[in-house]
């Protein structure tokens, strides 16, 4: 804790509170100290335990992904204040561990908007990863339904996965570019140079041609 109390940048901590990150450690410096660790189990979940931002962000650095427990890593969500340790959890941690499934069914269903972005993000996972088994039209159904009214880290979640749906599965592609035309979530995002765009439908575009590009 006092390494990473020493790690803290007053510039790192104004830019990450714009993003609603209570922590001042410049990220790469973080890894570079977690890389040093290498894998602690016991340390990680000790320093979950303190609550603080930067620690959490640490401890699923150098955890075991497929050593938490599934009412563990339900509790370690509902715990997760910030959108980076939330982030963190769900990419690095949950999509590892074996109960990840039972988690996005159970998530994706939760009251919580927080919660359930979660399950979207695993579902976004499988759709592009593993969609065998998976109802897309239903998914395209509820996306249609509920997006536009989500709170912005559900509505987040659930555009990633509309994308998702547009870039790999041709045979939905241009209900999900209608979908996102229809509703125009983030379609005046700012989007910085060379960036593309989250709003679905140039984001589906974009890559689909770079994925023609790659294939030619």
């Amino acid at each position: 804790m006092a390494e990473l109390a020493g790690l803290e940048d007053p510039r790192a901590r104004e830019v990450n509170e714009r993003h609603g990150d209570d922590h001042g450690v410049n990220l790469g410096r973080l890894r570079a100290l977690a890389k040093r660790l290498k894998t602690q189990q016991e340390l990680a979940r000790r320093l979950w335990e303190t609550g603080d931002t930067a620690a959490r962000l640490l401890a699923l650095l150098i955890c075991r992904p497929k050593a938490f427990g599934r009412d563990e890593l339900d509790a370690m969500l509902r715990q997760a204040r910030t959108p980076k340790v939330h982030d963190w959890l769900v990419n690095y941690v949950v999509k590892k561990n074996p109960h990840s499934e039972e988690l996005r069914l159970a998530w994706s269903a939760d009251p919580d908007p927080a919660v359930a972005a979660a399950g979207w993000a695993l579902t976004a996972e499988r759709v592009s990863r593993k969609p065998e088994g998976l109802d897309l039209a239903g998914l395209l159904d509820v996306i249609e339904a509920e997006m536009k009214g989500a709170p912005d880290r559900l509505q987040w979640a659930m555009n990633n996965c509309l994308a998702q749906i547009g870039i790999e599965h041709a045979g939905h592609r241009a209900r999900a570019i209608a979908i996102g035309e229809r509703l125009e979530v983030l379609k005046d995002y700012p989007t910085s140079p060379g960036c593309t765009s989250p709003f679905a439908p140039v984001w589906i575009t974009e890559m689909v041609r770079r994925q023609g590009d790659k294939a030619s």
